[in-house]
């Protein structure tokens, strides 16, 4: 595992490099968030977040907080813009330079990320030293970059410090659970890891952490579904279906979507396992392409800083919305109700790293990707994908994206040394095929069924308007001043979860 997080690190780095400057870094000319800030913050959050990249609400979550810390912070230096969390004033435009811009940013960058995590402190203070900037510089004064970062900053992290998702243990002013970013609504799966007492209904999988090792899951941030969006009001109000076919009761789709995950995973190619594995990876996906995106037309510091913070944003209001449908449905995962259906009869799959596609009893079989911690429907990585791509294709004007992705020989994290055979790069040439190809890696990988994909790819792309209307009001000037967020009320009980009819 050690092994595979350091390849993960290292192969982000050097495609950060690749997008960013190979030379020492220049506040005047360059982009502090891609060249320094960005690179420096993947390792740590790979390390203590998450070490595939996977965990897409807390991965989110830290994201969602710097880039909202980066436009409130550069308002100022833009001709029209307003902060969401603070109004700091208009700079004249003599000091609207992106000399300005990157020390703004990188202020608000080094407050948020002490607040996120306070145990990196020399992690953050190297980065703004590496930046050329005083880390202990605390003005408070508007009237210079130095200030402006760290106003803004303290104005974001109050603003969402009650938004509902738990983040240092308290939520409402109220201690449910002490544990940062822990569960405080109570839920509980039917079924356990060893016993599928419902089958239309999410299992939590036993998962190898090591030689002798296991884990079993728990739906992460479940209180996710309770957060305050930033660009609406309810996520009930943006209905998705419910899974049908995953009612066991309708054997017959039930049957089938399973056979299709099957056929899926004895045909997988190498293509698709790397799909499956750069989609997996929300840094590599998301994160990098919005900053291919930018090198590649041009955008000024200012401009990646307004598109980051957008597609950011599209992302984590979908995510809101869907975690609420997946609490909601609470259903089935594919290894669950393959075993279900199928017991230890023989079927054709996908045996394991460097073994193809083999027979084995049905209960044994595995997805490419390891499940993620919550329930199947809808995919959360389908609706990522869609919302991150329409507010890219909105604020760009374009649906280009031609968005290249390199793995080399063997360096796969789930068939390390077997895949890919040969040096292989990903080319995703729109927008548009970036969230279709993004979908349908989530079947290849045996982790949705195609429902979970369609439903999601259909619904999402409103977020991605949503989000990029709200920022267009913001780049405006008007938008009004945010109050603090205050996550939506729960209130414990028993849940009735919806039948799928």
């Amino acid at each position: 595992m050690k092994r595979i997080k350091k390849g993960l690190m290292l192969a982000a780095s050097l495609l950060l490099l690749q997008i960013g400057s190979a030379k020492a870094f220049d506040i005047d000319t360059g982009n502090a968030a891609i060249e320094v800030i960005v690179p420096t913050i993947i390792p740590i959050a790979l390390e203590d977040v998450s070490e595939t990249a996977g965990d897409a609400t807390l991965v989110l979550r830290a994201t969602t907080l710097v880039t909202n810390a980066w436009f409130d912070a550069t308002a100022p230096y833009h001709p029209t813009a307003v902060g969401v969390y603070s109004h700091l004033g208009r700079r004249p435009v003599a000091e609207q330079t992106n000399r300005n811009v990157n020390i703004a940013l990188s202020h608000a960058s080094f407050r948020v990320m002490m607040a996120l995590a306070p145990n990196r402190e020399q992690v953050w203070r190297d980065m703004m030293g590496t930046l050329g900037l005083d880390p202990d510089n605390n003005s408070v004064d508007t009237s210079t970059p130095e200030g402006l970062g760290n106003v803004a900053a303290q104005g974001v992290l109050v603003g969402r410090i009650n938004d509902g998702m738990n983040t240092l243990g308290v939520a409402d002013g109220r201690v449910f659970n002490p544990v940062p970013f822990a569960d405080y609504t109570g839920y509980k799966p039917v079924n356990d890891a060893y016993r599928l007492r419902n089958p239309s209904r999410w299992q939590p999988d036993l998962q190898r952490k090591g030689l002798g090792l296991y884990k079993i899951q728990q739906f992460v941030t479940p209180q996710y579904a309770l957060v305050e969006p930033y660009s609406y009001d309810n996520p009930a109000d943006h209905f998705i279906p419910p899974p049908r076919k995953s009612n066991h009761r309708r054997w017959f789709a039930y049957k089938s979507q399973a056979d299709e995950v099957l056929a899926a995973s004895a045909n997988l190619t190498e293509e698709q396992k790397l799909m499956a594995e750069f989609f997996d990876n929300k840094f590599d996906s998301l994160g990098i392409s919005a900053a291919f995106a930018a090198q590649s037309q041009g955008l000024s510091t200012l401009e990646w800083v307004h598109l980051d913070f957008l597609v950011n944003m599209a992302a984590h209001d979908a995510g809101i919305s869907i975690w609420h449908w997946k609490r909601e449905y609470d259903a089935v995962r594919p290894f669950s109700a393959i075993g279900y259906i199928y017991g230890d009869e023989e079927v054709t799959a996908w045996g394991g790293p460097g073994q193809g596609t083999v027979i084995l009893p049905a209960s044994e079989w595995k997805a490419y990707l390891e499940e993620a911690d919550h329930p199947e429907y809808p995919s959360a990585s389908s609706c990522f994908c869609a919302a991150h791509a329409q507010a890219a294709r909105l604020y760009l004007g374009s649906d280009t994206l031609g968005y290249p992705f390199e793995f080399k020989a063997g360096s796969s994290r789930i068939e390390p040394g077997f895949t890919p055979a040969a040096d292989t790069t990903l080319v995703f040439p729109t927008w548009t095929d970036f969230e279709q190809q993004c979908g349908q890696s989530r079947v290849w990988a045996g982790v949705h069924f195609q429902s979970a994909v369609d439903e999601s790819l259909q619904a999402c792309g409103e977020f991605g308007n949503m989000a990029y209307d709200y920022v267009s009001s913001l780049i405006a000037g008007t938008a009004q001043l945010r109050d603090p967020a205050v996550g939506r009320p729960f209130e414990p009980k028993k849940r009735r979860h919806r039948k799928y009819h």
